[in-house]
């Protein structure tokens, strides 16, 4: 039990406490809109090759129901060019409009929802139906199946109960020969894109069998995300929940995430992310990162995980950042009120993140991991280390503090190497009134 301040020691760097992480800023600069994504992330989509809008009867109410420019609900006819017709019609209608998807099932392919619309307001989107994208990776050009770009007052839900969209990953993708032979597949789809979105909210859908990443915010702010499930299975390959990059003030809350990878990741450039009330499992963990892998990666700031449950997950909470020589920041990160079942490593730094095996693993990494607050943190673990700490050795972690952390391991009996597994600098660590 450990109930102080650690002892200094070489490793650790020093005892003293620093001083408390100032607070983000309420409103930090709008971010720019980030460079193109490199392979893994998604490039950015290429330009909109939909169709022209067929003419269709426009309801007295603004609402534009895809079945009325021929899209059929039978589950086997491609429907895109009748939802970009949709779309179109009301993306240009000048008053408050609605984007229907209604009862029924559709085949989709790869779409995109650009605006900006009339008067700079995008419609609402209703989605009351069930979508399957296409399941052959040679029909997917770009990088997502769907996707919302330079839209602001999207408002995205589901019906009743939930909207639907099935990515059909199980078909193909995920038997791909790069992701069956190492951690990262070559060729990644995400199901639904955001890209320059601004004051948008997303509720009351399932996101289920990915090709790749679920959900992306990408160049985004100003985003709210509750009341969504995410499903996939365990063993998928980079099937993430909600991926976040180059984005500000984004609010994940009340959902259900249950996939292959991460639950959450929070990317480059991401600043003012707040993710609470999780239920994640089974996949990685809630992450930040990983970092570090490209050139001119923008900071990551003010960043809050809290009142999560994580279950039977690899991970609890992660912070990931690649060995290499490309530097950048991550710093004000708070994890507090978490409860972890069954997890494998409830608390990880890993500086030496390299899934593919082909890093340059003798080069630390550049990144520096500094102001991070563990608080709160109950459950049990399943593997020899409820706390690992795999720092770089010249960007050290600094200011780590680690507050009431219960856990329990499952095997009591079992030897094992020990609670607390230190790896490279620290400067600044603190364990205060905490058993693991």
């Amino acid at each position: 039990i450990v109930v102080a301040t650690l002892p200094s020691c070489q490793t650790c760097g020093s005892p003293e406490p620093s001083p408390p992480a100032p607070e983000p800023e309420a409103f930090p600069p709008e971010p720019e809109v980030p460079e193109p994504y490199p392979p893994e992330l998604a490039p950015y989509p290429e330009p909109d090759q939909s169709p022209e809008p067929s003419e269709a009867p426009i309801d007295d109410d603004g609402v534009f129901d895809v079945t009325n420019y021929g899209a059929v609900a039978d589950g086997g006819t491609e429907c895109s060019s009748a939802f970009s017709a949709a779309w179109h019609a009301a993306c240009d209608y000048p008053g408050n409009s609605t984007f229907y998807i209604p009862e029924g099932t559709f085949l989709v392919g790869p779409i995109s929802f650009r605006g900006p619309c009339y008067n700079d307001r995008s419609p609402n989107v209703e989605i009351r139906g069930t979508l399957f994208a296409l399941s052959s990776l040679s029909s997917f050009r770009s990088s997502y199946w769907i996707s919302f770009k330079n839209l602001q007052g999207l408002t995205l839900i589901g019906g009743p109960e939930y909207g639907k969209l099935d990515g059909q990953g199980a078909v193909e993708a995920w038997k791909e020969p790069s992701c069956e032979k190492s951690a990262r597949c070559k060729k990644l789809i995400t199901s639904i894109d955001f890209i320059n979105v601004s004051h948008a909210t997303i509720s009351n859908i399932t996101l289920s069998n990915s090709k790749g990443f679920h959900l992306g915010l990408h160049g985004s702010k100003n985003i709210k995300i509750y009341n969504v499930k995410i499903i996939a299975p365990e063993d998928s390959p980079n099937t993430d929940g909600i991926h976040v990059s180059n984005s500000s003030n984004i609010n994940i809350f009340s959902s259900t995430i249950g996939v292959g990878d991460d639950c959450v990741s929070i990317g480059p450039g991401s600043k003012n992310v707040s993710v609470s009330n999780i239920r994640c499992g089974p996949g990685h963990g809630i992450s930040v990162g990983s970092l570090g892998k490209y050139k001119n990666e923008k900071d990551v700031v003010g960043i809050n995980v809290r009142n999560c449950t994580i279950n039977g997950t690899e991970n609890g909470i992660r912070m990931k950042t690649w060995p290499g020589d490309r530097p950048s920041n991550a710093y004000n990160m708070t994890f507090e009120d978490i409860v972890m079942v069954n997890v494998s490593n409830p608390i990880i730094i890993d500086q030496e993140y390299c899934p593919s095996h082909k890093c340059k693993s003798n080069e630390p990494s550049m990144v520096k991991l500094k102001d991070i607050f563990i608080k709160n943190i109950n459950g049990t673990y399943s593997t020899k280390s409820a706390v690992i700490f795999l720092c770089s050795s010249e960007a050290p972690c600094e200011n780590v503090q680690l507050v009431n952390i219960n856990l329990n391991y499952l095997m009591p009996n079992s030897p094992r190497q020990g609670r607390l597994n230190i790896k490279g600098f620290l400067n600044g660590l603190q364990v205060i009134n905490s058993r693991f």
